[in-house]
């Protein structure tokens, strides 16, 4: 499991390194996930040093889920933790103003589409919306496949995925609109609406 240069552990040999209570888990997580990680937090908090308690805190509760959570995708179970983290930051630290609307309307849409707010999902069905999901993003072209996991899963703005992409934000917009219509119909059809 030794690594030298920019050689990394995969992320099955920290994941059995987490399973171990071994603490170079953290180690070999942050030399492989900390500029991702932190990009993703500075993103939402706007602050380096609250990025950085974000990481910290994210580590820690990786550290503390892991066992018994066993993620297929260590990198997606950062990403996750780390955008809950940064968010309750990001109120915590805003709590007498308004989160912007471009972080509000980005996660909202997803948590409405797929909740009444009442729902409560099961590890197992969790599991199989989130195969749902990931299926649905299989379908999706490249560009689209960037649009949604930009917008949804890292809460870039609009104006940021247009400019990557070279179009206007309006385009960005329609496009957005038809993945939706297309992952409305298929949570509805799977019935998960």
């Amino acid at each position: 499991m030794k690594h030298s240069g920019n050689t990394h552990l995969s992320d099955e040999e920290i994941i059995a390194l987490y399973e171990q209570r071994d603490e170079r888990a953290i180690r070999e997580t942050d030399a492989k996930y900390r500029r991702r990680l932190l990009s993703i937090a500075r993103g939402i908090v706007h602050d380096a040093l609250d990025a950085e308690e974000c990481l910290n805190d994210t580590y820690v509760r990786t550290w503390n889920s892991i066992p018994p959570a066993q993620p297929s995708s260590l990198q997606a179970f950062l990403i996750s933790i780390m955008r809950r983290t940064a968010i309750n930051r990001y109120k915590a630290a805003k709590r007498q103003k308004r989160v912007p609307a471009e972080l509000v309307s980005s996660l909202s849409d997803l948590d409405t589409m797929l909740s009444d707010g009442d729902a409560f999902y099961s590890e197992q069905q969790a599991r199989e919306l989130g195969e749902v999901l990931s299926d649905f993003v299989n379908t999706l072209s490249d560009r689209r496949t960037y649009i949604f996991m930009s917008r949804y899963y890292l809460c870039r703005p609009i104006a940021e995925i247009a400019d990557k992409l070279g179009c206007s934000q309006s385009t960005v917009n329609k496009e957005i609109a038809a993945i939706k219509q297309e992952l409305w119909q298929l949570l509805e059809s799977e019935g998960y609406l």
